[in-house]
């Protein structure tokens, strides 16, 4: 089983922006602590982030025939990316999405995600645990539909 997990904009800052909220870890950190987990699971993971909208897009449109499921954490795209939204709508890799901090909890325009009714489900709130969380949640959707 091969897991893609795509990171949007900002995310490069972790441990640096905003600790109160992202904490001190890097991406850098949390993908070798799903490494571990995935290998423990027997899964291969692909870690990738960028700040471009439509890398985002090219990406999950090109995961169909390489990878078993999606784990996507768009950050601000989440919000605002219609084009991101199509492009999961349209893929037959199903998608989890994910996210550190609680979306539903925070200011009032990050509580919609426009991406979610494409996924077939949401972690969001469990901070670095929410990587792990989403690479459970991608194995168990592969393992019931295949």
């Amino acid at each position: 089983m091969k897991v893609l997990f795509l990171n949007g904009p900002n995310l490069n800052l972790l441990g640096k922006r905003q600790p109160e909220i992202y904490g001190t870890t890097t991406l850098a950190d949390i993908e070798a602590q799903v490494r571990q987990r995935a290998a423990a699971d027997g899964a291969e993971i692909e870690f990738r982030q960028t700040n471009d909208e439509g890398q985002l897009v090219t990406w999950v449109q090109q995961a169909a025939g390489s990878f078993d499921a999606l784990v996507i954490n768009a950050a601000g795209y989440t919000h605002t990316s219609v084009a991101l939204r199509d492009a999961l709508a349209a893929s037959p890799v199903p998608a989890v999405e994910i996210h550190l901090s609680n979306i539903h909890a925070r200011e009032e325009f990050r509580h919609n995600s426009i991406i979610a009714p494409v996924c077939k489900g949401q972690i969001c709130g469990f901070g670095n645990a929410s990587y792990s969380l989403g690479l459970a949640a991608a194995i168990s959707i592969t393992s019931r539909n295949g």
